[in-house]
């Protein structure tokens, strides 16, 4: 029994004449008559009684036509939706983030995701960046907003903003009033940092703009979030070296000092598997690119992959 003779039966069984069927459906009488007869023999049953004059339905005619109706609208449906699937308008995704990028980056991205795809369930986790990686390789994520620099084969990763990094003092500092500062003065001074195993690269970014000035840093404190590092910095316990949007995001009782543009930048990107063959995940990576040209303030979308 095949789709085209369910339409077939329904046809006649609407209209109660072969021609005005065989008319709607541009097909021959013959070729009409022959579907009836194979899905009737297919079936075992009778389901029309015709004549040179007429056509009527038989019992189980009725009955199979109301089935019939129902069978046609459960295959469309399984057609829309396996389309909208290949187009990534359902499902669910799962989305690591770091906190730094809680605040303007992911925020507009979802909202704009949501707005193109109402039936997309989004799961999203604050993660660490190398919780990130561990679960994006393990494929319990799906994608993730982690902390550069990072390299490996397994995942597609994505600049999607960059910014400057600052240097954070407890107010009353002696360098509080230098209108910038450069990595040289701070060879004397404890530091707050983000701690190597949470965020390898970003760890080993700060280390090598301290070996550029031929210091190695006094770590006096490790913190798995960039904001507790800077209640600690306020505390007194150090100094810190953090990107800008995290400090402006929380300024109480530090100092904000910028540092040359030579020192470089820091960034996040969005990370997926190379293998990734999702539609919706292909969407999602989409409209973040397009939210990300037009949002990011403090920098445009980057495209080259690290």
């Amino acid at each position: 029994m095949e789709l085209k003779h369910l339409r077939s039966f329904i046809a006649v069984a609407e209209q109660l004449s072969f021609v005005r069927a065989a008319s709607q459906l541009h097909l021959s009488q013959p070729a009409l008559t022959g579907q009836i007869q194979k899905l009737e023999d297919d079936l075992g049953v009778q389901l029309l009684m015709r004549n040179k004059r007429t056509v009527t339905l038989t019992e189980v005619g009725r009955v199979f036509l109301a089935e019939s109706k129902m069978t046609l609208a459960q295959a469309k449906r399984a057609a829309d939706y396996a389309r909208r699937v290949a187009r990534g308008e359902v499902g669910r995704l799962r989305i690591g983030f770091v906190s730094s990028a809680a605040l303007e980056i992911v925020p507009n991205i979802v909202i704009e995701f949501r707005k193109r795809h109402p039936e997309v369930t989004l799961d999203l986790i604050n993660l660490r960046t190398v919780s990130q990686v561990k679960k994006l390789l393990g494929k319990t994520l799906d994608a993730g907003f982690l902390r550069l620099p990072l390299s490996n084969d397994q995942l597609n990763i994505q600049v999607i903003h960059r910014e400057e990094f600052v240097v954070i003092l407890p107010k009353g500092h002696r360098l509080a009033k230098e209108k910038r500062i450069r990595i040289a003065q701070l060879q004397d001074e404890p530091f707050v940092v983000y701690g190597r195993r949470w965020a390898p690269g970003f760890f080993d970014s700060i280390m090598q703009m301290c070996a550029r000035e031929d210091f190695s840093p006094n770590i006096v404190q490790e913190t798995g979030e960039m904001y507790t590092a800077i209640a600690l910095v306020a505390a007194g316990v150090g100094i810190g070296i953090l990107p800008q949007s995290v400090v402006r995001a929380q300024p109480r009782n530090v100092v904000m000092k910028q540092l040359p543009k030579s020192t470089g930048s820091s960034a996040i990107a969005l990370a997926t598997r190379t293998s990734e063959n999702s539609p919706v995940v292909h969407s999602f990576v989409s409209v973040a690119h397009s939210v990300c040209r037009t949002f990011c303030s403090c920098s445009p979308l980057l495209d080259a992959a690290v």
